[in-house]
């Protein structure tokens, strides 16, 4: 068997601590505490600052570094936005509207949520509203009023599908914004609400969500007119995180089949999800946002409404306890 020395150079050093300046590559056995220990590129999610308000079921768009929450549930429905910056989150404008299980895609400074729900007033919401940086305006509504849907896209060229309709259950429509006002698309192959979307209007993603026989694990990949199957996530989940495009994508928390808050983060490459590095806090009704390899989440539920964000950076140095599943 070939050794750790024959392939590097040098034995794998034996210390009572961990080196204070290691280098890229190197490995070394901590026998203080009995763990193989490297100093490695691997997936991480790492803490960021807290949201001004613990808030779930919110719009989100943007980027890791410039990224959007509107609206969502608090102590009732919110009309509140928050914007972020790499670090630090505060206060943008208001919508007009308060409401929570929206769907949001864009920008930070050009971001479009739209769809919804009042409580108690039991009101599904159809609005639009468009966002410049500072202030929402009116944008045309969308034909069918709905809740739980997922968003796709930028402003001028939105993708709205899946939700909840009172009164027909869980749906399959997809609606396309050209800026001012939404036409019909291509129907999902699965109904569903609590999903999660990603892309583009012509090339979208569909993941996860619960459909009327359960919590779904199925994806499906749309092309500017009809959906397609795609690989299906490893577990089912509802009310999750996502982010990125339809070959490169990130889907993150959510709840499962029992209503368990996890903590899963799957890589999407275009036709199969592999596990990667799970967030530290589990948590569904979270906003997510940014490229699979710079992404974003925060906010959310886990037994109450929480404001902690995580940011998810692939290729990252760290000092890791070296196992068989270290990646």
């Amino acid at each position: 068997m070939t050794t750790f020395k024959e392939i590097r150079g040098t034995a794998v050093q034996s210390v009572s601590s961990d080196p204070s300046n290691p280098e890229v590559g190197q490995i070394w056995y901590n026998n203080s505490i009995g763990v193989l220990k490297g100093y490695i590129y691997s997936n991480a999610w790492m803490a960021g600052g807290n949201m001004g308000t613990a808030r779930r079921d919110f719009g989100s768009a943007g980027t890791q570094t410039a990224g959007l929450g509107s609206g969502g549930y608090t102590t009732g429905n919110s009309n509140a936005t928050e914007e972020y910056d790499g670090s630090t989150w505060t206060a943008g404008g208001n919508l007009s509207t308060a409401k929570y299980n929206l769907a949001g895609c864009g920008l930070q400074t050009a971001g479009l949520i739209f769809g919804g729900y009042k409580f108690p007033e039991d009101q599904l919401q159809s609005g639009t509203e468009e966002y410049d940086g500072s202030t929402w305006t009116a944008g045309g509504n969308l034909a069918t009023a709905r809740r739980a849907l997922a968003g796709a896209g930028i402003q001028t060229a939105g993708l709205g599908f899946g939700g909840y309709i009172d009164g027909t259950g869980n749906s399959a429509a997809t609606e396309e914004y050209n800026g001012s006002t939404w036409t019909a698309g291509g129907n999902m192959g699965t109904t569903r609400r609590g999903l999660c979307g990603a892309g583009t209007q012509t090339a979208g993603l569909g993941f996860g969500g619960a459909s009327s026989t359960g919590v779904t694990n199925v994806t499906e990949e749309y092309d500017g007119s009809a959906w397609t199957a795609g690989g299906n996530m490893s577990i089912a989940r509802r009310y999750l995180g996502g982010a990125g495009t339809q070959t490169v994508a990130l889907g993150f928390g959510g709840s499962n089949s029992a209503g368990t808050v996890i903590v899963l983060t799957e890589k999407y490459d275009g036709t199969s999800w592999t596990n990667t590095t799970d967030m530290t806090t589990a948590r569904r009704g979270l906003g997510g946002c940014g490229t699979q390899a710079a992404a974003l989440g925060y906010g959310g539920y886990t037994t109450v409404n929480v404001a902690n964000t995580e940011e998810y950076t692939e290729n990252v140095l760290q000092t890791k306890i070296i196992t068989t599943s270290t990646s």
